[in-house]
C-alpha cells in the first residue's frame, strides 16, 4: 500500500456515518449488506447513507455488488488487512516493548490474514 492508498482510507474512516457503517460491514461478514438495511440499522437517511458508502467504496475499503434491485456493500478485507500492516510494519522500530505487540500483528496479517 503506498501513501495516498492509505490516507484515501483513512480519510473515508474519518467520519462518524461511515465509520460505524464500516464497522457494521466488519461484522456483516463477506455476505455484506444491502444499502437499506445499512441505513436502517445505523438509522441514517439512505441517500445519506448512500452518499457515505460511495464514499467507502472509492477509498478501496468496501465494495458492491448487485443482488436483483439491491446493492450490496461488504468490505474488502485484502484491502483492510493492508491498510493495518501499512499501519504497523515499522511498529517502534525494534522495540516492541512499546508496541505491545503491534508488530506481531502485523507479521500475522501478512502471513495469515485476518
Amino acid at each position: 500500500m503506498i501513501d495516498a492508498q492509505a490516507v484515501a482510507a483513512l480519510s473515508a474512516l474519518a467520519h462518524e456515518d461511515r465509520l460505524q457503517a464500516f464497522r457494521l460491514l466488519v461484522k456483516a461478514g463477506p455476505d455484506g449488506l444491502a444499502s437499506g438495511e445499512i441505513a436502517e440499522a445505523l438509522v441514517i437517511a439512505p441517500t445519506r447513507m448512500s452518499f457515505h458508502l460511495a464514499g467507502l467504496e472509492r477509498s478501496g475499503l468496501v465494495e458492491t455488488r448487485r443482488e436483483g434491485r439491491r446493492i450490496i456493500y461488504s468490505v474488502r478485507f485484502e484491502r483492510v488487512r493492508e491498510l493495518l500492516t501499512f499501519l504497523t510494519q515499522d511498529c517502534c522500530n525494534g522495540r516492541p516493548e512499546i508496541c505491545g505487540g503491534l508488530g506481531d500483528l502485523a507479521g500475522r496479517f501478512e502471513t495469515q490474514g485476518c
